[in-house]
């Protein structure tokens, strides 16, 4: 998500902040993942963030609208909508695939947005739990990696599914993968691009938007790993990662998100 903004806004700030400490979501309580998306938000916004992106699908699932409700005087984006959106567009009506970690395919969010976009369109949703944790070990391009792909992207292609969301931030680097075993004719949907375009609409009217944050770049856990990692991820060498702890400089949210006091928990 992070390298979409920073490609189609060169040089804008960004404040990025990677929950590598809790890595993998996917698998995790729904409550307990939003109880750390709400915590992060409240830190993006009290360190200067004009306009925040929830770029875990799960997060945008769970804890968007609590999120947005919270903070209504800041632009909150997920990636759900605008990779719906895309899909819808490029579907013709056929029958919608999703690929997402287990707890994105729990929640339903593809396809309660893709609904309320087009009730006339199927979506089936097929979890992928091998995924992230083949991206994060460095086997994205591995056998094992096209084996995976295969076994989840089957099952859709099986449904008539001539349109793929990639429901993780994850599997645009299982990309190669994905393509092959979708085959010649499926359209695969990134959200993270589309929402990399959303997030352009809203700071070419706010030319202030990102103000005093400019390339900072944490981590809630072991930075060194993370720093490699987010360098594939970006593209780019990253100089400093910060170190940000939770109970320390973040707090679980568990019900009002602007106050402290029992509302936050160390995790």
């Amino acid at each position: 998500m992070a390298r979409e903004v920073m490609r189609l806004m060169p040089g804008r700030p960004v404040l990025y902040i990677g929950d590598n400490v809790h890595v993998p979501y996917g698998e995790r309580p729904l409550p307990e993942v939003r109880s750390f998306a709400l915590g992060l938000t409240r830190r993006l916004i009290e360190d200067g963030a004009g306009v925040v992106v929830m770029a875990c699908n799960m997060s945008s699932a769970i804890a968007l609208e609590s999120a947005r409700e919270a903070y209504d005087d800041v632009p909150i984006l997920g990636v759900i909508e605008p990779g719906s959106q895309a899909a819808v567009r490029a579907s013709g009506g056929a029958p919608i695939g999703v690929l997402a970690t287990t707890g994105t395919v729990r929640s339903g969010a593809y396809v309660d947005v893709i609904k309320r976009i087009d009730l006339s369109v199927d979506v089936y949703q097929q979890a992928c739990p091998k995924f992230v944790p083949l991206v994060e070990s460095g086997k994205a391009d591995s056998e094992e990696a096209e084996a995976a792909v295969m076994t989840c992207v089957a099952p859709l292609l099986d449904r008539g599914c001539r349109t793929i969301i990639l429901g993780c931030t994850h599997y645009p680097f299982l990309m190669r993968a994905i393509r092959h075993a979708a085959g010649d004719g499926v359209a695969i949907i990134d959200p993270a691009v589309e929402t990399a375009k959303a997030v352009l609409e809203i700071v070419g009217t706010q030319q202030d938007a990102a103000g005093d944050v400019a390339g900072r770049f944490c981590a809630t856990g072991e930075t060194e790993d993370f720093a490699e990692l987010a360098e594939a991820f970006l593209g780019q060498k990253i100089e400093k990662i910060e170190s940000l702890l939770w109970g320390r400089d973040l707090f679980c949210a568990s019900e009002d998100v602007r106050t402290g006091g029992s509302a936050y928990a160390a995790s």
